[in-house]
């Protein structure tokens, strides 16, 4: 019995091989697949075959000949199911539908209060059902949920603390599967941003990189020689809570002079109603100091300006602890790299070590405020290949 467990253990890590070989370089024929992976022809040839009559890989016709015969090359199909991807903010919810690539097919995004947690729980169903109902008709149909938070939660998809929220101890992971009867998969949103930019984004080539969220709070992702990194317990990234004032005011962890409290979205807004009063609330919030900034009012860039002084002193925190090759900055802020970037670097440049300095790489996300959705979904998705190579037989 254990040596047929053990061959059927052996069967089941090939084809997780194989398969990750197609979706990731192809169009890709049998011969390279086994030039690669160092598997016989006919080892790679059976567990192809196999993906073929699951759906998930498809022939596409003959390749370039070396000398031989003409390979028939292999696609990864994508459209065999979706995924959804979910950024559960502290006064919105982002989430798209997504094909097996990564590919967006649907995007949907709602304003919420948190007047409580289960209004704001009806809001995030609403959605994801929505998304669920538009799903095109596939092979496998929606596959999961991947649902990013901003705050830590446990191994059992138990939100335990959510500064921002207020909430402690949701058991969302365990609601929504009961909803939909999906795997779900939670995480923390700056988790799920930093596999978004390693997968899809600016940090696809880079083994060492640090995305940093920027919403009303501030939180991060660590990629360390290309996995995430998480902890001793699984609750590393919260770096918005590193004190930059020992003495500054009372953050809403309980803590003094956090780093949120000076560069994160609320910060922005919370200074701009202190220095601009008299304004609509509608010029008030994110997108209207955007506006008013793009239009040239001085009072509203000097408010981003100091706003991106204070990113930089965090960041030089980051690069003086962590030595990354690559720091990527995300979530709504990034819209105003324009006035943001300069006075960070500027920062970077008079305070950080000039040897963990050399090298590196500060920008801000390409994928905008999208990082953490399709990081999310992409957790559904390699949710679903884990079982899928381990269940789909021929």
């Amino acid at each position: 019995m254990k040596q047929t467990g053990d061959l059927n253990l052996v069967k089941k890590i090939n084809k997780t091989i194989v398969l990750n070989h197609i979706r990731t370089d192809s169009p890709i024929s049998r011969a390279r697949i086994a030039e690669v992976t160092g598997l016989t022809k006919a080892t790679v040839s059976s567990l192809v075959n196999e993906l073929l009559e699951s759906s998930l890989v498809e022939e596409i016709g003959a390749g370039e000949s070396s000398g031989g015969r003409k390979p028939m090359m292999l696609l990864f199909k994508g459209t065999a199911g979706y995924a959804i991807g979910v950024d559960l903010g502290v006064h919105d919810i982002l989430a798209v539908l997504t094909d097996l690539n990564g590919a967006i097919v649907r995007e949907l995004r709602v304003q919420h209060d948190n007047a409580s947690v289960d209004a704001v729980i009806a809001q995030l169903k609403a959605v994801i059902r929505e998304l669920v109902e538009s799903a095109p008709q596939s092979v496998y149909g929606v596959i999961g949920i991947g649902l990013g938070v901003p705050g830590i939660c446990d191994e059992e998809g138990r939100l335990l603390f959510a500064p921002n929220l207020g909430w402690e101890n949701v058991p969302l992971q365990a609601e929504l599967e009961a909803e939909f009867g999906l795997p779900v998969t939670i995480d923390n949103e700056a988790n799920a941003g930093a596999v978004g930019e390693k997968q899809f984004g600016a940090g696809k080539d880079t083994a060492h990189l640090v995305y940093v969220s920027i919403g009303m709070g501030i939180g991060a992702g660590m990629i360390i020689r290309g996995e995430l990194y998480r902890g001793a317990t699984g609750f590393s990234g919260e770096i918005g809570h590193i004190s930059i004032q020992h003495d500054g005011p009372q953050c809403r962890c309980g803590s003094l002079g956090c780093w949120e409290l000076y560069a994160s979205e609320q910060a922005l807004l919370d200074k701009a109603r202190a220095e601009l009063g008299g304004d609509s609330a509608s010029a008030m919030d994110l997108d209207g100091l955007l506006a008013r900034a793009a239009d040239g009012e001085a009072a509203v860039i000097r408010l981003f300006e100091r706003l991106g002084y204070y990113l930089g002193v965090g960041v030089v925190n980051i690069i003086n602890a962590y030595n990354p090759s690559y720091i990527i900055l995300g979530g709504r802020l990034a819209k105003g790299e324009k006035w943001l970037m300069k006075p960070l670097l500027e920062a970077v440049e008079r305070r950080s070590l000039p040897h963990p300095r050399a090298g590196l790489r500060v920008e801000f996300s390409g994928l905008g405020d999208r990082s953490t959705v399709l990081g999310a979904a992409s957790f559904a998705v390699a949710k679903f290949f884990a079982g899928a190579t381990v269940t789909v037989e021929s």
